[in-house]
């Protein structure tokens, strides 16, 4: 896979420079036989305590094992955020240290076996992001491949959310309910949009494709297809005139008149 070799070329130079982190490079890459296995080593790592009693490393490789659409999803992610994120240029500084990435994957797993009747360990799973890195996604959630979690502090995703492909979502964003109903609850957010910081989107609406929700807003019903969303509660304020303001990450309304 060209993104582990490219990976693992970063990897070694990096541990050249900088001896400190050889040994946790080693650990993590260039150790690693290949991405799966860099992949299962990093996320244990992550979500370990300091007297860890489950075995996640074994579970987490058993699981991109089963479900190769995992580590192919994670390497949509980490091209979305080389892509999107103005602050990185290549893969191996998300891929080690971005807490959006690391929780989404973890997600990824969790829902894999939530999907298997294992709740109460994609429950354990989706507990020890919440309290490593601020981010709660429910495990039964669909989300696409090509996510950009920017920041990644207090992201809701909430048990019947739907995120698409080629989403990208700033901190602070919540994907919840309205209150005790049942069923589908939570919002569907088509792919290509942009949600912007704080923003929160309640109920069983849809936001759709390539669609901008403005900073700080309150969207209590659907938004059409490109459209411009902003304010409490959200109101439609134009459209947006480019096909994926996902990958422009621009949420300053004015650039899109």
């Amino acid at each position: 896979m060209y993104c582990w070799d490219l990976l693992k070329e970063k990897a070694k130079k990096l541990a050249g420079k900088e001896p400190a982190l050889a040994k946790f490079l080693g650990d993590l890459i260039i150790d690693r036989v290949d991405f799966n296995d860099g992949l299962a080593a990093l996320l244990a790592n992550k979500c370990l305590f300091l007297h860890e009693a489950v075995n996640l490393s074994s579970i987490i490789r058993e699981t991109l094992e089963k479900d190769p659409w995992i580590p192919e999803a994670a390497v949509y992610d980490l091209a979305a955020i080389v892509d999107k994120d103005a602050a990185t240029n290549d893969f191996l500084v998300p891929f080690l240290f971005y807490k959006g990435f690391h929780s989404l994957e973890l997600y990824r797993i969790a829902h894999f076996l939530w999907g298997e009747k294992r709740k109460h360990l994609a429950y354990y799973i989706q507990s020890r992001v919440s309290q490593l890195y601020g981010v709660d996604i429910h495990p039964a959630a669909q989300i696409g491949r090509g996510i950009f979690i920017d920041h990644a502090t207090a992201i809701v995703v909430g048990e019947t959310a739907v995120i698409e492909d080629n989403v990208s979502l700033l901190h602070q964003v919540t994907l919840g309910g309205t209150g005790k109903e049942t069923g589908k609850r939570h919002p569907t957010i088509r792919r290509d949009c942009l949600l912007g910081a704080g923003s929160t989107i309640l109920g069983s609406i849809e936001i759709g494709e390539g669609s901008v929700v403005g900073a700080g807003s309150v969207v209590l019903h659907s938004v059409p297809p490109h459209s411009l969303a902003a304010g409490v509660p959200a109101e439609l304020k134009g459209s947006v005139p480019v096909k994926v303001p996902s990958n422009l990450m621009d949420q300053i309304f004015d650039s899109y008149q």
